[in-house]
């Protein structure tokens, strides 16, 4: 039986290699990154108070956020294969030491963490550089198309494994998943390297080209920059906290609550394709799908402080999530790769991924906080704000004419 003509493409061949063992490998992150999130409920039930993971979540934040800046630009001078490999080894020792020493020293563990996120923070800037700088730009746009669904994915894994085991023994299972992809993607990475499939350093800026941020600046980092905030926020830690409000807000309990959890985000996971599909049907117009996105968002945010009944609440809130990380997409899937020519994609994807985490590390606080003291419903509205400014950060800017 002859093989489809398209695999017989040596370039589509090694996007494919390329791109399934990053997205594996960022699976494995997102699952371990999104235990937390989805074993809360049982360990409030345990003894944990809000306040304390609301700590945690943001600690984790904050180290995966300074990670990200310092990471992504070692990344753009360090090899692939080290930066993600460690990254993944050292995030997994320090993951399943926080589920086992976070009652008796809830402060070390709290460190632990922390440490996570900074381990975690190897791993994305290095991946979408190497995978931009070896794959041509459309199987790049693909290959990271397939690092955001995993990130989607991770959370309904999570999920998954926490309905049928006790809490301390998903931060193993995702742990011992970090150690195999560090493993994996050490050898697999050093093959690819002594084949030439992956090669670095391929792209510098042309001779007179201003370099650093000025060029940056010309490529809309500044409005980017506010785009990851934005999305950061609603991906990051409306997520996080959709257990607790499924929880609290609509009455369910932690069983039933995982069981949404996993569904919905499952659902959210198909975002990917769908915002990638926009963007095409809109003719690549960046601004315009972003623009759209975000006002649906906004609308379904809108809909949701209206509508109380759980179901459809459920159904709203998914679609805001989805309409908001389809902006998202855009962001990671095809902003930063299209970097490439830069020689600054690892640096400039950390950058984002910073800002994002910091926005999402001060926000987790706040709405820990904020549920106690304006409740769930004025919270809503928040959101809700955040995608209106999304739109207008969204709008096309004039060029002035000389």
């Amino acid at each position: 039986m002859n093989r489809p003509k398209i695999l017989e493409n040596k370039s589509v061949m090694n996007a494919i290699y390329l791109g399934t063992l990053c997205s594996i490998a960022y699976l494995a992150v997102y699952f371990a990154r999104n235990v937390l999130s989805v074993v809360t409920p049982q360990m409030i039930e345990g003894g944990y108070s809000e306040s304390y993971i609301g700590r945690v979540s943001s600690v984790y934040f904050v180290f995966y956020a300074i990670g990200q800046l310092i990471n992504g630009i070692i990344g753009d001078k360090i090899k692939a294969r080290y930066m993600i490999s460690f990254g993944l080894l050292l995030s997994a020792i320090t993951n399943v030491v926080f589920a086992y020493i976070s009652y008796s020293h809830p402060v070390v563990a709290l460190i632990a963490y922390g440490l996570t996120g900074f381990f975690m923070a190897m791993i994305y800037g290095p991946m979408t550089k190497v995978v931009a700088e070896n794959t041509e730009q459309i199987y790049a746009v693909r290959c990271t198309l397939g690092f955001t669904f995993a990130s989607f994915i991770g959370s309904p894994l999570a999920g998954i494994i926490a309905s049928f085991v006790v809490w301390q023994s998903v931060f193993l299972l995702s742990s011992i998943s970090l150690f195999v992809m560090a493993v994996m993607c050490f050898i697999a990475f050093l093959v690819l390297e002594k084949k030439k499939i992956i090669k670095y350093n391929q792209f510098k800026l042309k001779e007179g080209e201003k370099g650093g941020i000025k060029t940056l600046i010309k490529r809309q980092i500044i409005k980017f920059t506010w785009i990851s905030m934005i999305t950061g926020v609603i991906r990051t830690t409306v997520v996080f906290w959709l257990p607790t409000y499924i929880s609290q807000y609509l009455s369910f309990s932690s069983e039933q609550s995982a069981g949404i959890f996993t569904i919905a985000t499952f659902v959210i996971s198909l975002t990917t394709f769908i915002a990638v599909f926009i963007y095409e049907r809109l003719r690549r117009d960046m601004d315009l799908s972003l623009i759209s996105m975000f006002t649906v968002s906004a609308i379904c945010f809108a809909l949701l402080y209206v509508v109380k009944q759980p179901v459809i609440n459920i159904i709203l809130i998914v679609l805001a999530i989805m309409a908001s990380n389809g902006a998202a997409t855009i962001l990671w899937s095809i902003y930063c790769p299209s970097l490439y020519d830069t020689g600054m994609v690892s640096g400039a994807t950390g950058y984002l991924d910073f800002v994002s985490y910091i926005a999402a590390a001060i926000s987790s606080t706040l709405f820990a906080d904020a549920v106690s003291v304006i409740g769930w419903g004025n919270l809503i509205l928040i959101w809700m704000g955040l995608m209106i400014i999304g739109v207008l950060v969204s709008l096309p800017v004039k060029k002035k004419l000389n």
